[in-house]
């Protein structure tokens, strides 16, 4: 039998590579962190800012994303958009999300039944 921790973890895992390939989607319109924050939690993905901002910071050093700061406001607050190298790894990155989703649901096909 399962415990909670186990599937907890195993959940954690699943969603933190689904986490880049959305904040690289959603990125090709420029975003400040906190919208991205908004923007990626009312499609599904539940993410918390001490693991977004590590995320987008990292995804900048690889130069998937690019940074400028908005000063045109009283508070400067930086912005982030996807790079072309950034487009390019998240079709890469869709494209087999759809290949793994398809064998996944192919295997729940011929073999029904078979996690009991």
């Amino acid at each position: 039998m399962t415990t909670d921790a186990t599937l907890a973890s195993h959940l954690q895992e699943l969603r933190r590579g689904t986490v880049v390939v959305a904040s690289l989607i959603a990125l090709r319109t420029p975003g400040y962190g906190y919208s991205l924050l908004e923007t990626l939690s009312e499609a599904g993905f539940d993410v918390e800012a001490n693991t977004l901002y590590p995320l987008l910071r990292r995804l900048e050093s690889q130069g998937l994303l690019v940074s400028e700061w908005n000063t045109d406001e009283a508070r400067p607050r930086k912005f982030y958009r996807t790079t072309d190298q950034g487009n390019a790894v998240a079709e890469t990155l869709s494209g087999e999300w759809s290949r793994i989703d398809r064998a996944i649901n192919d295997l729940s096909f011929t073999h029904p039944g078979s996690d009991k």
